[in-house]
């Protein structure tokens, strides 16, 4: 069995850890990101038709600025972001299950859109709506474990975004790594990209969903 490796930032690392070793995957969560909050304000809501929530991060790090937003309703990217916005009192009407771009294509045109997120994202290509962003945390660089070398060696990684598949690439490069005795799995062709080329495998999730790529990284691990 190969060990697989996840940098996310926490908590999603340890709770996708926490999924794949109920498949039988061995797993271990080594985060190569900590995500904090940034000071915000938010804007009038009235100026706006719907929240855009593309990750859970902007309702845990967004602080009583969020209070002011409670009566938009909001589109989520997927279930785990819907989640967290219902428990904190937001009425979700959309939920996404194939990522931002076929989130977006469901929702109905010109609508004026308000998108909280973070200070390093991907930007959404989108011709039929208003969409305002507002920053409300960053994910800051963290040191790997001494160990990065021993655990990275042979093991399957798990890569959610593209910024964490190029720090993944960058590490790999100063710590003299061999990247041909790793594995990736993707969670989009996008991150696949970024992750650049030399690794063992690069595989990528049929669907941008955690339960896709854990199904992904089975075949790899098991």
């Amino acid at each position: 069995m190969r060990r697989l490796l996840l940098v996310r930032p926490e908590p999603g690392a340890s709770a996708t850890a926490s999924k794949a070793r109920a498949m039988g995957i061995e797993a271990a969560a080594m985060p190569l990101f900590e995500v904090r909050p940034v000071a915000w304000h938010a804007p009038d809501p009235t100026a706006f038709d719907m929240l855009l929530l593309t990750s859970a991060n902007a309702l845990r790090h967004g602080g009583p600025e969020l209070g002011r937003l409670r009566l938009l309703p909001v589109a989520a990217v997927g279930e785990a972001t819907a989640a967290a916005a219902r428990e904190l009192g937001f009425r979700v009407e959309l939920v996404g299950h194939a990522g931002v771009a076929a989130l977006m294509q469901t929702l109905l045109p010109s609508l004026r859109l308000l998108h909280l997120a973070g200070h390093e994202r991907s930007e959404i290509a989108d011709a039929v709506h208003r969409i305002d962003v507002v920053n409300v945390y960053e994910a800051t660089s963290i040191d790997p474990p001494n160990d990065l070398r021993v655990l990275a060696a042979g093991a399957v990684v798990a890569l959610h975004s593209p910024r964490a598949a190029s720090r993944l690439a960058a590490l790999t490069e100063k710590h003299g790594i061999d990247r041909s005795t790793i594995a990736l799995v993707a969670f989009s062709p996008a991150v696949a990209v970024a992750a650049g080329d030399g690794w063992e495998r690069i595989a990528v999730a049929e669907r941008p969903s955690d339960s896709a790529l854990l199904a992904l990284a089975a075949e790899l691990c098991l």
